[in-house]
């Protein structure tokens, strides 16, 4: 079974973001695998070692993607690709990627295709369906459970606090939700076989594409932080004092 990850590099979840010069500052930070992507590595193994085959993470970006893509390595996939745009392209968007991603699997034998619900830090959810959608196979999102039998798969998919199990069959593109699997962490022995295991990298032109036919179908007008939240405030006096208080407080805010 060929089985395909779409995978992201994204800030780490304790990271404190900054804005320098309209820009999210990236200088020093540190970064990660995104959480909703590890899922989507975990099942693929899993799936692998059940019926066979060969797990391939990818994932487009620049150089410093290397490192999220041999800890993929490490948990247990088999290859990674990594597509550099860092030289080509300036501003990407949903678009950009989801473009590069199916021109990159359209000539591909593909069986499963998995991929994070959303990026912790866009958290549009739009990279897998848009791939799906390029190479004509269907997609099933927010995924928390997957059997296959043959080229038939059952699934699970959360759907705001309830869940649908949905029947359909490969080839298939699905989204992980929480709550998939427990991802494992790379062990010793899995860092030392990463160093070994194929990394490929290709640019645009590898892949036939031109800037043009990238080009990010949206404009960032302005990033900005949230505003800075209020210091709580402690009620002091006996209840009573207290309750007037707090209603006087919520009366203010209605």
């Amino acid at each position: 079974m060929n089985i395909f990850v779409i995978m992201k590099r994204t800030f780490d979840t304790e990271e404190k973001i900054s804005i320098s010069g309209g820009k999210i500052n990236e200088d020093g930070a540190e970064f990660i695998i995104n959480p909703y992507d590890e899922y989507a590595i975990e099942e693929a193994i899993q799936v692998r070692d059940e019926h066979g085959g060969e797990v391939t993470v990818v994932t487009v970006g620049g150089e410093d993607a290397e490192k999220q893509l041999r800890t993929a390595l490490a948990m247990g996939a088999d290859k990674a690709v990594l597509i550099n745009i860092e030289d080509d392209i300036d501003e990407s968007d949903q678009y950009t990627i989801s473009t590069i991603i199916g021109e990159y699997l359209k000539d591909k034998e593909v069986d499963l295709i998995l991929a994070g619900n959303v990026a912790i830090d866009g958290g549009s959810g739009q990279i897998g369906p848009r791939v799906a959608d390029i190479l004509g196979i269907p997609h099933v999102t927010t995924i928390t459970e997957l059997e296959i039998s043959g080229d038939k798969v059952l699934l699970t998919k959360d759907v705001e606090g309830d869940s649908e199990i949905i029947e359909t069959s490969l080839p298939l593109l699905v989204t992980a939700q929480q709550g998939l699997n427990d991802p494992r962490y790379p062990s010793l022995p899995g860092i030392m076989k990463a160093r070994k295991k194929p990394l490929e990298e290709l640019e645009l032109d590898d892949l036939d594409l031109e800037e043009e036919d990238v080009e990010a179908k949206t404009e960032t007008i302005e990033i900005f932080l949230p505003p800075a939240k209020d210091a709580g405030r402690i009620l002091e006096g006996d209840i009573e004092t207290q309750v007037k208080e707090l209603a006087g407080l919520l009366k203010r805010i209605v």
